[in-house]
């Protein structure tokens, strides 16, 4: 034995060396540890047979770049079938008797729940790629762990979709699950923060028939919300995705929004899927593209071909999504942790921090298990179109929505269902057909295309521009005016977003409507015809002064001739003296003659003359003013209004008219006590003035009564013949009208408020519709009130006596 191996070694000096580096890996492998992990997943699923499949390729190329490692991950693999039981048995299977350290899996968040409380009572690691709902808590329970995103991490990045879009109101729609139910506590709060409301949530059941759903979504078509929030898994999702299209609302109108679970499992490849959900907006978690993931991608799809395990899988999908990244990346960070951990085999928290500690570059992006779970990273915000998708801006939580080419716009522009470029939802504002006051608003078909404009009209475009967020919007005719306000609360038969027409807030209304702040002021006055009465102009001379006014002109024209006399008795003027009566005579015809400058004494004294400048100057205005209002009562005294007592024509049961379909009817007969058979209503200031012109014995009224903004115009048209007299119901304006609750009001308000506070804007629009002439009340009563001119009206004269008199 020797002599061979001496004469072995002789020819071949180095052959021990040969031997040991060819026996070092067989000594290497007796040395290595295997370590048994459970794998429980629906293998009949594709989202369960596509991570099978990366698992066993992670399994492979971690071992293939780590030989030298000492301990094997020995995957034992377990089909729960998609059944939460199946999925327990089989965990608690494994860990009984297969004596494995770590589950990975189940797939669905309510498998998962009760395979983690299986573990916290056994004390093995449970780890989940795809278990995303936030009940599920590593922090409560430390042996679980997600190697995947919450579920809430991506609510604010939908929150901030839904705030960029101004949506105020949106419908949320999920399946009855433990991965359903488990965000949308997260998702209220956060749409909450950003003001929109949820007036409606839709449960949907995974054993829901389409006949169900169908069901289902025409209850929300009957609702005003268009705009919807889907948090389903990719198996229901396209399901109900394939009612929505059939049910008619994959159409212009609408907008739809999509969660992670949804989005990371659409897939090109299947058009069916992709044809349901033109226009759709999703979010996802981004995973940023690098040589060693396309490569991955290449090998994963060459071997989805093949007859193999994942031969189901096949012609399921052809794209690897992130659910299979993360899987993929479960296997690394299991392998890492089990190489680094120490007694692994005998307590569970050793393995779960060694997990913990992993970090490393995986194919989803970085992985950094901190918390129990991945971090939130950037999220992207793609668009269905045809069988694309197409990235229309990202979401991070220090940026928010932003775009990668720094734009204004957060988002880009995306194409909405229906294949339109107009933003849901379009907004439905009835706008009422008037025959006359079209100055507010006037409605034109020219060429089978609808033309809305008018005061009001006018105003409101102003508003929308004045919104924080951008709408769009359709107008509505409505020939019914009067009841403009019965579509908008009973929004169930017209659809209606807001009624934009000249609406009055009356407390009735407020039942069921929801009012902006008023943008014109308006009480409930009378109009009336004005009449000739001759037989009030006999005293009417004695009107434009005042009695204190009369009383000291009269007693000034006696002290002005008896210091006259005075002093040109001192001055020996022959024209100044006689007897007593005479000179008293003289006194009072000096007086008097002054009023209309017929004086014939020669004065010789320079005190009396320069009196007589000052006195005559003051006689001057006096007669001029006297003359002025005078022929102002003259021509007003003549005219008055034929009534100023509403008590007068119901008395007499004289007709009264209003404005037809106005609530100013209400009025007459609840609150002025008119009988309904004596009330007419008239749409137009023609027929306002061709009634009051009639009279009520031939025909017509004896009074209108409207709103102030009415009288206004009708006034304008006829400033002459007519007055009003009132007001008689005061109202709190006019106002742009909403449902009940409708969440746009508050912003409508403020915008308003911003038109209106911009003086030139506001006046501009007013001016344009509108004449500046204002009439607000009678205004021969106010002429007719005065107490004509009095003392005070000529104060400034007395200062010009005393400095005539100092003068001299």
């Amino acid at each position: 034995m020797t002599m061979s191996m001496l004469n072995l070694q002789k020819y071949f000096p180095s052959l021990p060396f040969y031997l040991i580096l060819c026996l070092w890996p067989l000594h290497l492998m007796a040395r290595e540890v295997t370590i048994p992990i459970g794998v429980v997943l629906d293998l009949n699923s594709p989202i369960g047979s596509m991570a099978n499949s990366c698992i066993w390729m992670a399994h492979h190329d971690f071992y293939k770049q780590h030989p030298r490692f000492q301990t094997r991950l020995d995957l034992r693999t377990r089909n729960s079938g998609g059944d939460t039981v199946k999925a327990a048995y089989a965990a608690f299977d494994l860990i009984t008797k297969e004596k494995v350290k770590a589950i990975i899996g189940p797939q669905k968040s309510e498998q998962a729940r009760h395979v983690i409380n299986l573990g916290r009572e056994l004390g093995i690691p449970i780890i989940s790629f795809s278990a995303t709902s936030p009940s599920l808590s590593p922090a409560h329970t430390p042996i679980f762990i997600r190697m995947a995103q919450n579920d809430s991490s991506q609510v604010k990045a939908i929150a901030a979709i839904v705030e960029a879009y101004g949506w105020r109101e949106v419908v949320l729609i999920y399946e009855n699950t433990e991965y359903g139910n488990g965000l949308v506590p997260h998702l209220i709060d956060a749409l909450d923060a950003v003001d929109t409301k949820v007036p409606y949530r839709s449960v949907i059941d995974p054993i829901f028939e389409e006949s169900h759903i169908l069901e289902e979504l025409e209850n929300l078509k009957e609702n005003s919300t268009r705009i919807f929030i889907v948090h389903m898994t990719g198996e229901h999702g396209s399901r109900f995705f394939s009612a929505v299209e059939k049910a008619g609302m994959m159409s212009e109108g609408y907008g739809w929004i999509v969660t992670e679970g949804l989005s990371v499992e659409l897939d090109p490849s299947a058009l069916e899927r992709m044809d349901n959900m033109q226009g759709v907006l999703g979010v996802r978690t981004i995973v940023r593209n690098n040589e060693k993931l396309d490569d991955f991608k290449k090998r994963w799809k060459t071997l989805s071909f093949m007859e193999n395990n994942i031969k189901y899988h096949a012609y399921r999908t052809h794209t690897i999504t992130l659910f299979g990244l993360w899987a993929y990346d479960t296997v690394w960070a299991l392998a890492m942790a089990v190489e680094n951990a120490t007694n692994y085999g005998k307590q569970s928290a050793s393995l779960v921090n060694a997990i913990l500690a992993t970090k490393f570059q995986g194919l989803s992006g970085y992985v950094d298990l901190k918390g129990g779970q991945l971090e939130s990273s950037v999220v992207e915000v793609f668009n269905v179109i045809g069988h694309k998708e197409r990235i229309i801006g990202y979401w991070s939580p220090k940026r928010g929505l932003f775009q990668d080419d720094q734009e204004k716009q957060k988002v880009r522009q995306p194409v909405w269902p229906g294949y339109t470029m107009d933003q849901p939802p379009k907004l439905r504002f009835g706008v009422p057909v008037r025959k006359g006051f079209t100055e507010f608003v006037k409605v034109e078909t020219i060429f089978n295309t609808t033309k809305v404009s008018g005061f009001v009209v006018d105003v409101f475009l102003e508003v929308l521009k004045a919104l924080p967020f951008s709408v769009s919007y359709e107008f509505v005719p409505l020939e019914n005016y009067g009841a403009l306000a019965g579509p908008i609360a009973n929004n169930k038969s017209m659809k209606f977003d807001a009624g934009v027409g000249d609406i009055t807030i009356v407390y009735d209304r407020t039942n069921y409507l929801n009012f902006t702040l008023p943008y014109l002021e308006s009480v409930v006055s009378m109009v009336v015809s004005m009449k000739h009465d001759e037989k009030r102009n006999m005293w009417v001379f004695l009107k434009p002064l005042s009695w204190g006014l009369w009383l000291t002109t009269g007693a000034a024209l006696v002290l002005i001739g008896f210091v006259v006399w005075f002093l040109e008795h001192r001055s020996n003027n022959t024209a100044f003296r006689g007897t007593p009566k005479q000179q008293l005579g003289i006194v009072f015809w000096f007086s008097f003659s002054t009023l209309v400058f017929a004086h014939r004494e020669r004065l010789v004294s320079n005190w009396s003359r320069g009196l007589l400048i000052i006195w005559i100057f003051v006689v001057l205005i006096i007669t001029q003013s006297y003359t002025a209002s005078l022929t102002s009562m003259l021509t007003i005294e003549s005219l008055q209004p034929e009534f100023i007592d509403i008590k007068e024509i119901k008395r007499n049961n004289y007709f009264v008219g209003y404005q037809n379909q106005s609530f100013v009817k209400t009025i007459l007969i609840n609150e002025l006590g008119f009988n309904e058979s004596q009330l007419k209503a008239y749409n137009t200031p023609e027929e306002y003035h061709e009634a009051l012109s009639k009279g009520t014995n031939n025909g017509g009224v004896a009074a209108i009564f409207d709103e102030s903004p009415y009288i206004n115009v009708f006034l304008s048209k006829y400033d002459t013949g007519y007055a009003t007299v009132g007001p008689f119901y005061k109202t709190n304006g006019l106002a742009f009208a909403f449902p009940p609750q409708s969440p746009l009001v508050p912003y409508f308000s403020r915008a308003l408020l911003n038109v209106i506070e911009d003086k030139d804007k506001f006046e501009g629009i007013k001016n344009k519709y509108f004449s500046t002439r204002i009439v607000s009340k009678d205004q021969s009563t106010s002429i007719l009130d005065s107490q004509g001119l009095t003392v005070n009206s000529f104060a400034g004269q007395r200062p010009r006596a005393r400095i005539g008199k100092e003068s001299d």
